[in-house]
């Protein structure tokens, strides 16, 4: 994976695809996703103006994608599954950034909470749903063990595959949204963000959360007081 060149911005920023996440014009810049297709494969290419974020390094601001390009990089270094990103940079244009962000497909997977809502009727097992939050506990300790921290840790940016793994497991799950992740100076920090967020806006029982934050405690090796 490399940034991108001008050449490589324009050719990327000039592709035309359906909108999978239309224009959302606010706080003075837009920001959208489309799925184009490059070399006979699916990509997505998220397009933003004036979106950026302000940090003690960045005080006059810096844009959102190459946060989110970088936090990407690190995941697949990490071997924790996202979209693996093609290309990101940004550059100013009229005194207004603008941010680009290229990345693969993620083949069958959806977001977990509408997986959840169309598996319903189908009755998963509890085997089923303690095997998932296993694959959770996994996932979310090997990111918070590098000190990576999502930042915006929601079910609904956890995405599934199911029966399709590569590793041949029944459940693989990926994480997506990474725009708010960053590195913290330990994993206790990461942690202490992401799996409160986690639990505030998921939809497991008291006894399933209890179960994952178990399972994920061991993992990481500390608790957390979560």
């Amino acid at each position: 994976m490399k940034r991108v060149t001008d050449e490589d911005f324009d050719r990327w920023w000039n592709t035309e695809g359906p909108w999978v996440e239309e224009p959302n014009y606010r706080r003075k810049g837009m920001s959208g996703v489309q799925r184009v297709t490059h070399d006979g494969v699916t990509v997505y290419v998220k397009r933003q103006t004036g979106h950026t974020f302000r940090s003690l390094r960045y005080p006059m601001g810096r844009p959102t994608v190459l946060r989110e390009g970088a936090a990407l990089s690190r995941l697949d270094q990490l071997g924790v599954l996202a979209p693996k990103p093609i290309y990101f940079g940004a550059r100013k244009i009229g005194g207004t950034w603008h941010g680009l962000l290229v990345t693969h497909e993620l083949q069958g997977y959806q977001d977990l909470d509408t997986w959840y809502a169309e598996q319903a009727a189908a009755q998963l097992t509890e085997q089923d749903h303690l095997a998932i939050l296993q694959n959770l506990a996994v996932l979310l300790a090997k990111m918070h063990h590098a000190r990576q921290q999502h930042g915006c840790m929601r079910s609904k940016h956890i995405f599934i595959n199911s029966g399709n793994a590569e590793d041949g497991s029944q459940f693989s799950l990926a994480l997506l949204d990474l725009e708010k992740s960053r590195p913290r100076k330990t994993a206790l920090n990461a942690a202490r963000h992401d799996i409160p967020q986690l639990r505030r806006h998921s939809p497991w029982s008291d006894a399933h959360w209890a179960y994952f934050l178990e399972l994920y405690e061991k993992k990481l090796g500390r608790q957390i007081g979560a």
